[in-house]
C-alpha cells in the first residue's frame, strides 16, 4: 500500500487540497493549538505593524499535517500583505527564484514549502536576498561578464520544512524567528473537528468528535480526512449525525483502531512478532518481510510507533516493547531466546 492510499497518511492528497483551503482558519484567533507559537507570533506581528516594517524571516518546522502552510497564510493576513506560495522542488534554477523575488512588493510574504529541498545554487542566491534584500546577477559570459546588484523590496520569507536538520547552517542562521510545531492534544483536535464539522454542515455530538480526534495521531490533516469518511458512513448507514457508535463503526470499517493504527502499522508489528520474535530485526529485513520500502518504514510508519512506545531502535535492530504486545493482545515472551524484558529506562517516554 502506498502512502497516498493510506487514510492515516500525513501526505497531502488531491482531495485534501480543496477541503483544506475551505477549512483553514484565517486569523490567529481561529487557529487552534500551538499556543506558545501563537503568543510569540502575535507579539512579533504587533511590533512589526507598529514600526510599519516587515517581519523577520520565519522558519516553521515539524511533522507534516500540523498547519505550517495555514500559519504562513495567517501571518500574511494578520500583516495585511499578499502571500506568494511556492515550494523547494519547484524552484529548479537561480533564475526561477530571481523571477519570484523581483515580482515581490514591499512587505510581501514569500512562503517556500519543503525549503530543505532547495538546490545549493538557489540557496546561495537566497542568502543575499534574505540578509541584504539584494539580488546579484551575472550578465554576459567570459571576459565581458559582469555582476550587477538589484535592490529588492523588504519582504518576509516564511520557510516550512519537515526536516530542519537537512537545512544548511548558513540558510538556517538567516531566519530571525524559528518555531517548532508540536503534535496536537485530543481536546485541541476535537475543537478542530468541531469547527470543520460546522463548516461542512455535519451534525456531530461531543462523543463522536472525541472519538475521531483520539484516533487522528495528533494531526489535524488526518482528523479532517477522517471526518469526511465518517460523514459518508453516517449519511449511508445512519441518519447523517456523527455519534459515538457511528464513529466507532466507520473507523473500524476503515481498519483504524483506538490508537490510530491502521492495517499497515499493525502489519509491521505482527510481522516482527510472528517472524522475528519481537526483534531485534534489521530495517532491510523488516522491509523485505512486510513488502514495504525501507525508507517508507523508517520515515512514515516508525515515528508514530516510536511515539507510542511500541518500538525501540537499538544497535542490533528494531525491537518491540511490552506495550506493543499488550495492544495487539499478545503475551510478551519474557526472557525468550535469552532476551530480557526491557526495563523502564529502555522504553519510550510516550505512554
Amino acid at each position: 500500500m502506498s502512502e497516498l492510499d493510506r487514510l492515516m497518511s500525513t501526505a497531502v492528497r488531491r482531495e485534501d487540497e480543496d477541503i483544506e483551503t475551505s477549512l483553514r482558519p484565517h486569523t490567529l484567533k481561529d487557529y487552534v493549538g500551538q499556543e506558545q507559537v501563537k503568543k510569540s507570533l502575535k507579539i512579533a506581528i504587533e511590533a512589526a505593524l507598529s514600526r510599519h516594517d516587515a517581519l523577520d524571516h520565519i522558519l516553521l518546522y515539524g511533522p507534516p499535517g500540523l498547519g505550517k502552510t495555514t500559519l504562513a497564510c495567517i501571518i500574511a493576513a494578520e500583516m495585511g500583505q499578499n502571500i506568494r506560495v511556492t515550494s523547494g522542488p519547484a524552484i529548479d534554477r537561480p533564475g526561477d527564484l530571481a523571477s519570484i523575488l523581483t515580482n515581490l512588493t514591499a512587505g510581501d510574504i514569500l512562503f517556500i514549502d519543503e525549503i530543505h529541498r532547495l538546490s545549493r545554487a538557489v540557496e546561495e542566491v537566497l542568502y543575499s536576498a534574505m540578509e541584504d534584500y539584494a539580488l546579484d546577477i551575472m550578465i554576459g559570459k567570459g571576459p565581458t561578464a559582469r555582476s550587477i546588484r538589484l535592490d529588492l523590496p523588504k519582504f518576509t520569507l516564511v520557510g516550512a520544512t519537515t526536516r530542519a536538520g537537512m537545512l544548511s547552517a548558513p540558510l538556517r542562521d538567516r531566519f530571525g524567528i524559528t518555531y517548532r510545531l508540536e503534535m496536537y492534544r485530543t481536546d485541541e483536535l476535537a475543537s478542530i473537528v468541531s469547527r470543520s464539522a460546522h463548516i461542512l454542515k455535519v451534525s456531530c455530538d461531543r462523543d463522536g468528535l472525541y472519538e475521531i480526534a483520539s484516533r487522528s495521531r495528533g494531526t489535524p490533516r488526518i482528523a479532517n480526512r477522517m471526518l469526511k469518511r465518517v460523514r459518508d458512513y453516517a449519511q449511508v448507514k445512519g441518519d447523517g449525525e456523527i455519534t459515538l457508535p457511528i464513529a466507532q463503526q466507520a473507523l473500524s470499517l476503515l481498519d483504524v483502531d483506538e490508537l490510530g493504527l491502521d492495517r499497515v502499522d499493525r502489519n509491521v508489528l505482527t510481522t516482527m512478532i510472528d517472524k522475528f520474535g519481537g526483534g531485534p530485526v534489521g530495517l532491510d529485513t523488516l522491509a523485505a518481510s512486510t513488502g514495504e520500502d525501507a525508507g517508507t518504514i523508517e520515515d512514515v510508519y516508525e515515528p508514530y510507533l516510536l511515539q507510542l512506545g511500541f518500538l525501540m531502535r537499538t544497535p542490533r535492530g528494531r525491537m518491540l516493547t511490552p506495550a506493543a504486545y499488550e495492544h495487539l493482545g499478545r503475551a510478551f515472551p519474557a526472557d525468550a531466546n535469552g532476551k530480557k524484558e526491557p526495563g523502564p529506562e529502555q522504553t519510550s517516554l510516550f505512554p
